[in-house]
């Protein structure tokens, strides 16, 4: 892009001094000789701005503060192909009818006017931008390959194609991965530079929970798609959220031991549907102390200029994790971002409820300067800083799918997800089981990290088939399953001392909440076990895996380590507790037609945890129950029991 004299840049600085600034209709000139106080007082911030850095940037993408705008989001469409329960509203998303969307002849004038004007990064987003027919002609033409002919959409064949655009050096996108494996190949040779893959989960059954569709598989081959193309380095962007996924933060980090990617942990964010909740946002200093309990040589990378990640790497590995701090530390006085939703109207900040249509005035035939009137209003309206995540919780503002795609959730977990049996990640049946962790290796190609989710493994026993799930969630990597000498009495070690009175009851007898502020913090681990009796036909139909609901024990495996988590949530006078380890197994005891269930907790703190073990065992079991029940009512739920907890202060438990 030439450079601007700074006496041009000044002449447009005083002819949008005078604009509106209460929408973005045309504007209503000032009477000679009465400017407004507002219009003056923004003209000298402006003016003194330019004096001072001289830089050959449009003013009518520099705001009041100085922020240089050169970075453009483009939404291509509304819809998208996966149905994110923390992305739309539960009720769904009224879709804007597609004659008021941004045809593909508006989307590249708007690119090319934004461009001329300073913008040298521009990424297109949705709803799902690969869902568009035309996207890699709007990136730029791509001759179809000889299998792809007849199939494709009639390529555009204008000079205004993005990457035809000069000074444009940047061309991204982000997706959520289903389609990208299938499309990536035309991107790059159309000139795509830069992608970002939203993916929240590396366990099948739960990312099928949470966006309601299958595809877990498809996203991987993506993401491995754009490594093998050489693309470095690839970003995966996480929402981390309290409660779902949290405990993945280091299966995220560890990917990045042997593969080029920059995993990026995203702040929970409220937008209008989802709901959001403070306490569902985890926040990046607590994520960071999580990853240095593991990785304590954890390394800050330098940011750059109008960076909204903080970056971190560990010594040795291939790629980098980062955090988008929008809520905790937000980096509004570097924003350089602008965004163009799907219908065309301007938002210069993502968390702003205002907006200007810039289709209405194409539609109407405004000039290129008329409509960089009309932006330079906007980008000058623009505030030094967002309201802080509590006054934008209260703020309408569009749901996250008709901005763009970025996962949010909703204020509590749904109901326990029932996996539909075309589950691909599950093999029909009980004679040939996939674990969870061979997939991932079998995707990931040779990925090395030091730790392997093993939330939907399974295995066969020798003798009889048997069907197991264990479910865990910390860096131990030899799993356990529950077996029958499990069942038997653990060795006792002595009687513990006890109390005489219960301690969650005052002098008075109220109810009340034992203070724990003077205990010290020390490893706390409990196991508790469950029994449930399902009778010969609904065991039959969860051993061969043939429940119209799904996979009972992968259900259940999930059910129980959301409710350990929740437990605070769910028995009125328990501490929250951070746990470190989460773990649940399940076993067929096929002579007794019942399924055993054992859960184990950890953490380090001032209380223990013997509540989220019991509950973590009662709650898969009436998960089991929900799962089968259409098939029998004659289902018993017993032996509800402590087996053993250590590290309180009144000694260890183990059951004799």
């Amino acid at each position: 892009m030439a450079a601007r004299p700074v006496s041009r840049m000044l002449q447009r600085v005083l002819r949008s001094s005078v604009r509106s600034c209460s929408s973005g209709a045309p504007v209503t000139q000032h009477r000679p000789g009465e400017p407004s106080q507002t219009a003056v007082e923004e003209l000298s911030r402006r003016r003194q701005f330019l004096r001072e850095h001289a830089a050959p940037f449009s003013a009518f993408l520099t705001d009041s503060f100085g922020r240089q705008h050169s970075y453009l989001r483009i939404s291509l469409t509304e819809k998208c192909n996966l149905r994110c329960q923390y992305c739309m509203p539960e009720e769904g998303v009224p879709l804007t009818p597609k004659a008021d969307l941004l045809t593909t002849e508006e989307i590249l004038t708007l690119a090319r006017l934004f461009v001329k004007e300073g913008v040298d990064k521009i990424r297109l987003t949705g709803g799902e931008p690969l869902i568009r027919p035309d996207v890699v002609d709007i990136v730029g033409f791509c001759p179809a390959s000889p299998g792809m002919r007849g199939l494709m959409p009639p390529p555009i064949l204008s000079a205004a194609q993005l990457h035809r655009l000069e000074g444009l050096r940047t061309i991204g996108i982000t997706t959520n991965g289903i389609n990208l494996a299938r499309l990536l190949p035309q991107l790059q040779k159309a000139g795509l530079s830069a992608i970002n893959i939203s993916l929240d989960t590396l366990v099948p059954a739960k990312f099928e929970f949470i966006v309601r569709r299958k595809g877990f598989h498809k996203v991987m081959e993506g993401i491995h798609k754009a490594i093998e193309l050489g693309y470095s380095p690839v970003k995966v962007n996480c929402v981390v959220m309290r409660g779902l996924n949290e405990d993945e933060l280091l299966d995220f980090v560890a990917l990045t031991e042997g593969l080029p990617l920059d995993v990026r942990f995203i702040e929970y964010m409220p937008f209008d549907g989802n709901k959001w909740n403070f306490k569902k946002m985890v926040s990046y200093k607590e994520m960071l102390d999580t990853l240095r309990q593991q990785w304590p040589e954890l390394e800050k990378l330098p940011e750059e200029e109008s960076s909204t990640a903080k970056a971190f790497k560990v010594p040795g590995f291939r790629g980098q994790v980062s955090f988008i701090t929008s809520m905790s530390e937000h980096f509004c006085g570097t924003c350089n971002r602008l965004r163009i939703t799907a219908d065309g109207n301007l938002k210069v900040c993502l968390f702003g409820n205002s907006e200007v249509s810039l289709r209405d005035h194409l539609r109407a035939g405004a000039s290129e300067e008329e409509l960089l009137q009309i932006i330079g209003a906007a980008v000058g309206r623009k505030k030094r800083q967002h309201a802080g995540m509590f006054s934008i919780a209260q703020m309408k503002n569009r749901p996250m799918i008709l901005i763009e795609l970025l996962l949010m959730l909703q204020d509590s977990p749904p109901a326990i997800p029932s996996i539909s049996s075309q589950d691909p990640f599950r093999v029909q049946g009980i004679g040939h089981r996939v674990s969870f962790s061979n997939q991932m290796a079998t995707l990931w190609k040779g990925c090395r990290g030091p730790r392997t989710s093993l939330l939907a493994q399974r295995w066969l026993g020798s003798g009889p088939p048997q069907r197991h799930c264990s479910s865990r969630l910390d860096s131990d990597t030899n799993p356990k399953c529950l077996s029958a000498v499990s069942r038997a009495p653990a060795t006792p070690s002595g009687p513990p001392p006890t109390s005489d009175q219960l301690t969650h009851v005052d002098a008075e007898g109220r109810a009340a909440m034992v203070d724990v502020g003077g205990k010290p913090d020390t490893e706390r681990v409990a196991v508790a076990s469950a029994v449930v009796l399902l009778g010969p036909v609904a065991f039959k139909l969860v051993q061969k895996n043939q429940l119209k609901k799904g996979d009972a024990l992968v259900v259940a495996q999930l059910a129980g380590v959301q409710a350990a988590k929740q437990t605070s949530q769910l028995i009125p006078l328990c501490h929250h507790v951070a746990l470190s380890h989460v773990e649940v197994q399940l076993e067929l005891d096929s002579t007794r037609h019942a399924v055993g269930i054992q859960a184990s907790c950890r953490a380090r703190g001032p209380t223990g945890v013997e509540m989220e073990a019991l509950t973590a065992a009662a709650v898969a079991a009436l998960t089991l129950y929900d799962m089968c029940k259409a098939v029998s009512r004659h289902i018993v739920l017993g032996e509800i029991k402590l087996i053993s907890k250590t590290g309180g202060q009144r000694g260890d438990f183990h059951r004799t």
